[in-house]
């Protein structure tokens, strides 16, 4: 009788990693939501500080977690395989069209989440960001958010139940569907106070309740963003329902010759 081969993972992660992640989701969560734990009388804080307080923060959360993740164990191919799935993510992004939220940057972050492993998805949704950043010189105090956000695209990905077949397609272009308005909600939300100002009925409210101020920016966002989080969502579940089954068997493919595995079982018994 033989013995079942042990999978290993692209991204090994520790319980300290674990953690580390765990707090990496709450101060990323705060750095989103902070219009909702700001103190009555706080508008200069908001106006001047909030903001750019995270954003200086979140990187260095950042950082200490993609060292820890590093120090598990990340496979000198899993390096590699990140830096290939970055530079083709970044250049999906750029070749993106960019009208009605289509976008194409989500696509290979979730597919190399689920073959690679959680770890590797949240790396692989920083790195892409980043790197995107530097090809479309988007650099901005936007862009630690966004490094994070795509970063829990990423890790939520690889944390999807185990499924085969269409049902494993079903899960990701789930997924694909609901990240995409999480994504947009997050971004939106961080930035409200500032691209709305203070003087509509819109508005942010530093003397609001929190639930006053999460109306307001319901009614905002269904009337400001919802078409492009709709786009976006409808972007990844089309190319994760076309292109999703190709494309994990080539990265599953790629798994096995490097010989760190993949999370998941394969599409057929023939890859």
């Amino acid at each position: 009788m033989s013995t079942p081969r042990k999978q290993n993972v692209a991204v090994r992660t520790s319980t300290t990693s674990r953690v580390l992640l765990v707090v990496t989701a709450i101060m990323g969560l705060l750095a989103f939501c902070w219009p909702l734990f700001l103190n009555p009388g706080s508008s200069a804080d908001y106006e001047t500080r909030t903001p750019f307080l995270f954003a200086a923060i979140l990187p260095v959360v950042l950082a200490v977690v993609v060292s820890q993740l590093s120090s598990d164990g990340i496979d000198v191919k899993a390096l590699a395989m990140i830096g290939v799935l970055t530079a083709c993510g970044a250049a999906l992004r750029g070749l993106s069209p960019s009208m009605a939220g289509i976008s194409f940057v989500f696509i290979l972050m979730i597919l190399g989440a689920r073959v690679f492993g959680a770890g590797f998805g949240f790396i692989l949704g920083t790195t892409t960001m980043f790197a995107s950043a530097l090809l479309t010189a988007g650099f901005g105090p936007w862009l630690p958010y966004q490094m994070i956000a795509s970063g829990f695209v990423g890790l939520g990905a690889g944390l999807l139940p185990r499924a085969r077949g269409k049902a494993e397609l079903a899960w990701l272009c789930a997924w694909g569907f609901v990240s995409a308005f999480m994504y947009g909600w997050l971004m939106d939300f961080a930035f409200w106070p500032f691209n709305l100002g203070t003087d509509t009925q819109l508005s942010f409210n530093p003397h609001a309740s929190a639930l006053s101020n999460l109306w307001h920016f319901v009614l905002f966002n269904l009337a400001t963003s919802m078409g492009w989080n709709l786009g976006r969502a409808l972007t990844n579940v089309v190319c994760l329902a076309l292109l999703g089954g190709p494309i994990l068997r080539v990265l599953r493919r790629a798994a096995r010759r490097a010989q760190f595995g993949d999370l998941t079982p394969p599409l057929t018994r023939s890859e």
